[in-house]
This record gives C-alpha cells, structure tokens and sequence, in this order.
C-alpha cells in the first residue's frame, strides 16, 4: 500500500514538473514573439529614415550635421539587429532622438510642413512609433512572465535545472522619454 503512495506521489510529482517545463517554454516562445515583433517595427522605421533625411534635405541644405548624424545612427542601429535588447535599446533610442531632431528642424520650414511627402513620411513614422509602443508593451510582459516563473518556487527548480535565463526587457533610457508630452493647442 505505501509503495502505491509513493508511486502515485512520484508521478504527481513528475506531471508537476513536466506541466512547469512547459510553462516555462510557452513563456520563452512568447519572449521571442515578442522580440520579433519589436524587430519588425525597428526594421519599418530604420526603413523610413532615409527617406525622411531625403525629403528633409530638398528643403533644409544647411543642416548637414543633423543628417549626417541620422544617418550614422541608423545604419549603427542596423549594425545592431542581433544584439541583445538592451544594447539595441541604447541605438534605437539614439536613432529616436535624432529622428525627433530632423522633425524638430522640419518645424521651421512652413513649405516642407506642407508638403505631401513629409506629411505622409510623418503618418508613416507616427503609426510605426504605435505599433513598436505597443510590440514593445507585449514583449515585456512576455519578459515579466518568464521572469517571475524562472524566479518564483518551485519552478525556479526546474529552470535553474534546464538552464532557462532572465530574459532581458526593453527599456527606454531616456527619463524625458517617459514623462507626459506637453501639448499645446493653438487658439
């Protein structure tokens, strides 16, 4: 009778451990998911810059730092696609800071604020920064859920046992980046 008991225990315990593993996997998968659709927004918007800087410079010939500056950081931005989140982070935030330095140049130019290519350029980056908002929202969660399951007990055990790593979150690094943009309203 005690030997069916602690057979019965042993595989409760082994279905236990089976069910944590895969947990654990669906949250890795979810991870890279995640990953992957950051990527594909980075990729949309690295894609948009040259034809921002182009645009930008058939109206603006006298800001060659800014565009020589952009453009550097793209392709370093590009340079980066394999690296890990937050080494990618610290490019893409740079990249962001310069794209918003060409917007900030194109606001004095009334005639390249009219024109229909900016403007379209502008929709283009702006609905790309949502989805990459939003890709990137979906990333850390999935980042915070495989973390608490590596770190929580007991399936801190079998993840230590099957050398499941802290998945790393994409942050943004910049503190003006995180707090609320002013808007101003013209009357």
């Amino acid at each position: 009778m005690i030997g069916w008991i602690v057979l019965v225990l042993a595989l409760v315990a082994v279905v236990y451990a089976v069910v944590l593993f895969n947990t654990l996997v669906k949250s890795r998968q979810m991870v890279g998911e995640g990953w992957s659709g950051i990527d594909v927004q980075l990729k949309r918007r690295t894609d948009l810059v040259p034809r921002l800087v182009e645009t930008v410079k058939g109206y603006v010939a006298y800001e060659k730092d800014v565009f020589e500056r952009i453009t550097q950081l793209r392709n370093q931005a590009q340079a980066l696609r394999a690296a890990s989140p937050g080494e990618r982070a610290v490019a893409e935030n740079a990249l962001s800071g310069a794209i918003l330095q060409v917007m900030a140049v194109a606001e004095a130019y009334p005639d390249l604020k009219a024109s229909e290519s900016f403007l379209k350029l502008q929709e283009g980056l702006i609905e790309v920064e949502d989805h990459l908002q939003l890709s990137r929202r979906y990333y850390n969660g999935a980042v915070r859920q495989l973390n608490t399951h590596i770190e929580q007990f007991p399936s801190n055990l079998i993840a230590n046992g099957f050398g499941f790593k802290l998945a790393e979150y994409f942050e943004l690094d910049d503190p003006g980046d995180r707090a609320a943009p002013q808007v101003r309203l013209n009357s």
